[in-house]
C-alpha cells in the first residue's frame, strides 16, 4: 500500500544540485527519495540560473515556453507506466496533456533509490500519492506566483489547462509566463499541500493513448534491440546447454578466420544463475556474421552434475516426497487428522505444472561500451539498479563508473528483473575496443531463461454434510537452487488462501534441488498457486453438492480483514473479495448451467494487492477441441483507475497471457537441459485462441490505488479448468491443458 506518513529527508548542497538541472532556465521540482522511502519527501526549488547535475528521479520541470517535462522513473515494458504515472502529476498540476513531454530516467551512480524497476505491480501503489503531491505543490506555487504578479488574493485564482486565471477579472497567465516568479518562491510545506477532490479530475480515469504509440505503430526505434552506436560491433554468446556447465575447449582459431569475425574468446564467468555464466563470445562486424560464425563453433563442455536432471526424475522425487513429512512446515491449525477421519466426504487430488519460459517477443539484448575504466550500458531492463550491482560485483567496475540507459522493453513479465544478459554484454565489451551489441537468438532466450518454477501439490480435504470444509492438508513439492530455500517465484505463503479460513489446516512443503534457473513470471507464485487452490476448491464445491457460488461465499465468510505481515503479504480484505466474486457471478451468469459441451467456471484470487474474480465460458467439442468463448472479469484495485485504456489493456493482456500458458506452455527438461528450442515446439497463444469477448469491470472502492499488471492473471486458468469440468465432467490436474484428452461422447 502507499505510505500515508511522508518521510522527510535533509538536503545538502550536493543533493540540491543533483536535482536542479535546468537547461535554458525554468521551474524544476524534484522528488528526493531516501533509500526505502515511499512518501512525499522534499520538493526542491531551484532558481532560474541554477545549472547542476541531472539526477534520474521522479520530478517535473517547466520551461519558459510552457513545456512541462515529466520524467518516467519506472521502465516501460508494455504496462503503460510511462503514460500513467506522468498522468498523475499532470492531473494535480492542472496541465494540458498536450503540453507534456515525457523523458526516461537513467540509472547512474547519482541515483539514490535502489528500487528503480518495474515488477510486482508496485509502480502505481509506490508512487501514486507521491506524484499527486508533486503536481499539487507545483500548482500551488504557480497560483501563488500569479496572485503576487497581479497583487490579488490567491483565493481569487485557480489553475486549469496549463494556466492560472484570476476569476474576478478573467486575466490569465500561462505556466511558462510564471516560471521566473514561481522559481523564487519557497516550496509549500508538505502538510499544506492541497490535493484535488477526485470528483474534479479531468485526466485521470480517461482513456489516454500511450505516449510511445505513434512511434510504435510507425516502427521507430525505441527498444534495446534498436540501439545503434558509431563503430559498433555485434556479438553472440554460446553457453553450455546444461545448466551449470563450463567450457573445456573451443575451436577459436577456426572461428576467428571466418568472414566478418573480429574476435572470439572464452569467458570463465561466475557460474551462478543470476550472474555471469561461462561461455564463448564471438564478435563480428554484423549480427549476421556473428550468427553465421556461431554455426561453425565447436565447444567441448564439462556438463557437470546437473546433466542427470529431468522432469521425469523430478516427478519421481515428488512421489517419494509425498510419502514423507515435508521439510518445511508452513502452517498447522487444529487437528487435521481428526477432521479427515470424521468427515462425511474426503477429496484427494494431485496437481502438477511444468517449468515455462517468459518467451519475450524481444529476445534478450544489451549494448555495452567500456572506455576509460567506465561502463556505459543500453539495455531493456526492468531492474537497472540490480544490473549496476551485478556488473560491479562480477566485473570489478565501481558502481559510480557504470551508467545504464534504460530503453523500452519488448516484453518483460519478470524476465528482465534479472541482469545476466547485461553481464554478458559488459564482459564482452571489456575485451573489445568498441561498443558491442549482444543479441540472443530465440533459442538462447528459450534455453537460458529464468523459468517460472514447476511444482507438485498433493491435496486432501474434508467436507461435511452441511457443505462446510472442516479439514485441509496440502504438501507442496517445489524447486530451489538449494534444498533449504525455494527458488524465485517458487514459494508458498503460510497464509495462502484457504489457510486461516479452515479451522483444521496443515500446509507443508519440500524443496527439490535443481540447477535450473528460476525467476519471477507474471504474477509470481500466484500464477500457479491460484490454479491449484481454486481448481481444488471447485472439486470441493461439487463434492458438497450445493450451490458452487454459495459454497465459495461460505468459505470466504463475512468477516472484514485479515492482517498481513509485510509488503509482499498485505492484509486480505474479505468484503472486497466477496464483492468482486458476487459481481463477476452476476455479470457472468454463474452458476447457470449450459448444454453439454459448454460450461462456465468461476475463480477468484488476491494477488499483488488486487482483488479479482473471473467467469470463463468455454465450449468443448466432442473431439476435444477447447474454445474459450467469453471471460467476465471484475477487479477491485482501489479508488482510482489512472488510465482506463491502460487498465483495460493490462487486464486483457493478463487474461490472454494466462490462457496461453494454461493451454500450451510446457518445457521438457532432459539431461539437464531444455528440449524445446523455438516457437515451433513451444507454441504460444494465437489470435484464434483468444476469447471473442473479454468483459472487464472495475469496482471503485475507498482504498489506496494499486497496480494492475498482475492481479488479473491468476484466476483465468482455474476459471477455464472449472468451466471444462462443468462442460464435460473432466478435471484438469496437470498443466498445460493440452496434456489432457478432452474428447467426450
Amino acid at each position: 500500500m502507499s505510505a500515508s506518513n511522508p518521510l522527510a529527508a535533509p538536503v545538502d548542497r550536493r543533493s540540491f544540485l543533483k536535482f536542479s538541472a535546468l537547461a535554458g532556465g525554468g521551474l524544476m521540482l524534484g522528488l528526493y527519495l531516501r533509500t526505502g522511502a515511499r512518501g512525499f519527501s522534499n520538493i526542491i526549488n531551484a532558481s532560474t540560473d541554477t545549472v547542476g547535475e541531472f539526477a534520474p528521479n521522479a520530478y517535473l520541470r517547466i520551461s519558459p515556453q510552457g513545456v512541462v517535462t515529466l520524467i518516467s522513473k519506472v521502465p516501460e515494458c508494455g504496462q503503460g507506466i510511462k503514460t500513467s504515472l506522468p498522468m498523475v502529476i499532470a492531473e494535480e498540476l492542472s496541465v494540458d496533456w498536450n503540453d507534456v513531454v515525457i523523458e526516461v530516467a537513467e540509472a547512474t551512480s547519482e541515483y539514490s533509490n535502489p528500487w528503480y524497476g518495474a515488477g510486482g505491480s508496485t509502480s502505481t501503489p509506490n508512487h501514486y500519492d507521491t506524484f499527486r503531491r508533486a503536481g499539487a505543490s507545483a500548482r500551488m506555487m504557480l497560483v501563488t506566483a500569479a496572485a503576487q504578479t497581479w497583487e490579488v488574493s490567491e483565493a481569487e485564482c485557480y489553475a486549469d489547462d496549463s494556466a492560472v486565471t484570476h476569476k474576478p477579472s478573467g486575466r490569465k497567465l500561462r505556466y511558462g509566463e510564471l516560471v521566473a516568479a514561481a522559481s523564487k518562491l519557497p516550496v509549500p510545506d508538505e502538510k499544506s499541500v492541497v490535493l484535488k477532490d477526485p470528483k474534479e479530475f479531468k485526466l485521470l480515469g480517461r482513456r489516454v493513448s500511450g505516449v510511445d504509440n505513434p512511434k510504435l505503430v510507425t516502427g521507430q526505434p525505441l527498444f534495446g534491440i534498436d540501439t545503434k552506436l558509431p563503430g559498433m560491433l555485434y556479438a553472440v554468446y554460446e553457453k553450455c546447454p546444461v545448466f551449470g556447465g563450463k567450457v573445456v575447449s573451443a575451436n577459436l582459431d577456426d572461428v576467428k578466420a571466418l568472414p566478418g569475425v573480429k574476435d572470439a574468446f572464452v569467458i570463465e564467468g561466475t557460474n551462478e544463475p543470476n550472474g555471469l555464466m561461462p561461455g564463448v563470445a564471438i564478435v563480428a562486424d554484423s549480427t549476421w556474421a556473428a550468427f553465421s560464425a556461431r554455426r561453425a563453433l565447436k565447444v567441448t563442455w564439462n556438463e557437470g552434475p546437473s546433466a542427470s536432471e529431468s522432469w521425469g526424475e523430478f516427478a519421481s522425487r515428488a512421489e517419494v516426497a509425498f510419502t514423507r513429512p515435508g521439510s518445511m512446515q508452513l502452517r498447522r491449525d487444529g487437528d487435521v487428522a481428526a477432521a479427515l477421519s470424521q468427515a462425511d466426504t474426503v477429496v484427494d487430488a494431485v496437481y502438477s505444472y511444468p517449468f515455462i519460459s517468459h518467451a519475450n517477443l524481444e529476445p534478450q539484448n544489451c549494448t555495452a561500451q567500456f572506455k576509460d575504466g567506465a561502463l556505459e550500458i543500453w539495455a531493456p531492463t526492468q531492474n537497472p539498479g540490480n544490473g549496476r550491482e551485478l556488473l560491479s560485483r562480477v566485473l570489478g567496475v565501481p558502481q559510480e563508473k557504470i551508467r545504464i540507459h534504460v530503453t523500452r522493453i519488448g516484453g518483460g513479465f519478470g524476465r528482465r528483473l534479472f541482469s545476466d544478459f547485461m553481464a554478458e554484454a559488459a564482459a564482452i565489451a571489456m575485451k573489445v575496443p568498441a561498443p558491442v551489441k549482444l543479441t540472443w537468438t530465440r533459442e538462447d532466450d528459450l534455453r537460458h531463461d529464468h523459468y517460472r518454477p514447476g511444482g507438485f501439490f498433493k491435496l486432501q480435504a474434508a467436507v461435511n454434510d452441511n457443505g462446510k470444509v472442516t479439514g485441509w492438508r496440502s504438501h507442496f513439492v517445489t524447486f530451489g537452487n538449494t534444498k533449504e530455500q525455494p527458488g524465485n517465484g517458487a514459494g508458498l505463503s503460510k497464509d495462502e488462501f484457504p489457510g486461516r479460513w479452515i479451522p483444521n489446516f496443515h500446509s507443508e512443503a519440500t524443496v527439490l534441488q535443481t540447477a535450473t534457473p528460476m525467476g519471477y513470471w507474471r504474477a509470481p507464485g500466484s500464477c500457479t498457486i491460484a490454479w491449484v487452490m481454486h481448481s481444488f476448491i471447485d472439486e470441493l464445491a461439487y463434492a458438497a453438492g450445493g450451490d458452487p457460488l454459495q459454497f465459495r461465499l461460505d468459505l470466504l465468510g463475512d468477516g472484514d480483514e485479515l492482517p498481513g505481515d509485510g509488503p509482499w503479504n498485505p492484509p486480505y480484505n474479505i468484503k472486497r473479495m466477496r464483492a468482486v466474486v458476487q459481481e463477476a457471478a452476476r455479470l457472468g451468469g454463474y452458476p447457470k448451467p449450459l448444454p453439454k459441451g459448454r460450461g462456465r467456471g468461476l475463480a477468484f484470487h488476491f494477488s499483488h494487492r488486487g482483488y479479482v474474480a473471473q467467469v470463463a465460458d468455454v465450449t468443448v467439442s466432442k473431439d476435444g477441441t477447447l474454445k474459450v468463448d467469453k471471460v467476465t472479469c471484475v477487479c477491485d484495485v482501489g479508488s482510482q483507475i489512472v488510465n482506463l485504456s491502460g487498465a483495460e489493456n493490462q487486464v486483457q493482456g493478463s487474461i490472454i497471457d494466462g490462457i496461453g500458458a494454461a493451454l500450451y506452455q510446457d518445457l521438457d527438461i532432459e539431461r539437464g537441459r531444455v528440449v524445446q528450442s523455438n516457437f515451433h515446439d513451444y507454441p504460444m497463444i494465437r489470435m484464434p485462441d483468444t476469447p471473442p469477448v473479454i468483459d472487464i469491470h472495475f469496482l471503485k472502492t475507498d482504498f489506496p490505488t494499486t497496480g494492475l499488471g498482475e492481479p488479473a492473471l491468476p484466476p483465468i486458468a482455474p476459471a477455464i479448468c472449472n468451466a471444462i469440468y462443468a462442460a464435460i465432467g473432466k478435471r484438469i490436474r496437470t498443466l498445460p491443458i493440452t496434456k489432457t484428452d478432452l474428447s467426450w461422447s
